[in-house]
């Protein structure tokens, strides 16, 4: 297995969560923290108990400003450079545990323009993946009276008067530390880390108060967020706070994560029909399981490498059933094509519902997107 390689580009390898902590340089998610956010929330949450979500920055102080009536906001984004699969939807899924439990308000910024400047798409392409990836965001069924989509091109005006004062306090030798540019990186990669920064602050302009966002992402993206809050004393702004999970997956194996980068095959979309879900599953899930069925009685199979059974932990949301399917399939009781079959179903139960709602997102997206 290879060393892991994680950027907010490439996620390669098995990823050591521990060794991402220690050199990211951020605080494990304890026990009595969890408690506070099941405390604030008045119940808990499958991904905290199963430590899906393990690391953060600055939790407690946000914690501590909601239970004071402060003003605070959730902030998580997408970049469109396709087709939403079930990777982006983790966080989304966390996103809406907490926007219901804490009632607060939530941005999701959608950056387009950072997907036309590293990737080989057009600014028109990447424009209309972003307003499709919304409708993926309103099927979650996030508050419209609280939830603040918007599109970076389309929404320029308000962000570039706060993300050139970002810019302004970084400067390009920070940007290649912590992004890795080089004199190869075109200059509109250099300044957008800005754009990304200024959601951060964009809910205290939006709400005239200073306002502390927590943003639910994968550790992948941390590095933008030191920069936001290095900059963030600079300019009068509170430090944005992070929660961070690990990544989903996947399908091939161990190593990496669910990306579109392994090819559609073997990528699970919100778009994709039951058979697609089950072609995918069956021909390309890493089975944990042993070579033949004796052994595989005898000795059962492996939950820890297995993707099937890994993608369980993320979406079945009762922990006496995924124990159970976990001690059958250890036991050698329930077969690799079996687990397949459970996970098969799972999936095409949520893309059954979810892809109903995403269409008729269609009717009500002007009723969360904000424009200049």
């Amino acid at each position: 297995m290879s060393k892991a390689k994680v950027t907010p580009w490439e996620v390669k390898g098995v990823v050591d969560y521990e060794r991402l902590i220690e050199e990211f340089g951020t605080n494990h998610l304890t026990e009595p923290l969890i408690k506070k956010i099941e405390k604030a929330a008045k119940k808990s949450h499958h991904m905290l108990r199963r430590k899906i979500f393990f690391s953060h920055r600055d939790l407690e102080i946000f914690l501590k400003e909601h239970e004071e009536g402060k003003s605070v906001a959730l902030y998580t984004g997408r970049g469109p450079s396709g087709n939403t699969h079930l990777g982006h939807i983790v966080p989304w899924i966390f996103c809406k545990y907490l926007q219901d439990a804490l009632d607060i308000p939530l941005y999701f910024q959608i950056t387009d323009d950072e997907k036309f400047l590293c990737k080989d798409l057009t600014l028109e392409e990447t424009n209309k993946l972003a307003y499709e990836n919304a409708l993926d965001f309103i099927a979650m069924g996030f508050d419209p009276k609280k939830t603040f989509i918007f599109v970076d091109t389309d929404y320029a005006k308000t962000m570039y008067k706060i993300a050139i004062k970002v810019a302004k306090k970084v400067t390009a030798s920070s940007a290649q530390a912590v992004f890795g540019f080089d004199n190869s990186t075109n200059i509109g990669m250099y300044f957008w880390p800005a754009m990304q920064s200024a959601t951060c602050f964009l809910p205290t302009v939006h709400q005239k108060k200073p306002t502390r966002t927590l943003i639910p992402a994968a550790i992948d993206q941390d590095p933008y967020w030191r920069i936001a809050r290095d900059v963030a004393p600079k300019l009068g702004y509170p430090k944005t706070a992070a929660i961070h999970c690990t990544f989903l997956p996947s399908l091939l194996g161990p190593e990496g994560k669910m990306s579109t980068s392994e090819g559609s095959h073997a990528t699970i979309f919100t778009t994709d029909t039951p058979d697609e879900v089950k072609k995918k599953i069956n021909k390309y899930a890493f089975s944990g399981g042993k070579d033949t069925l004796e052994e595989h009685r005898k000795h059962g199979g492996n939950p820890a490498i297995d993707a099937a059974y890994q993608w369980l932990t993320f979406f079945e949301e009762d922990d006496k059933k995924l124990k159970s399917i976990r001690d059958n399939y250890k036991s050698g009781k329930l077969l690799s094509g079996e687990l397949k079959a459970i996970l098969i179903e799972k999936v095409n139960a949520f893309l059954k519902v979810h892809q109903k709602k995403r269409e008729l997102a269609r009717k009500h997206i002007d009723k969360f997107i904000l424009k200049d």
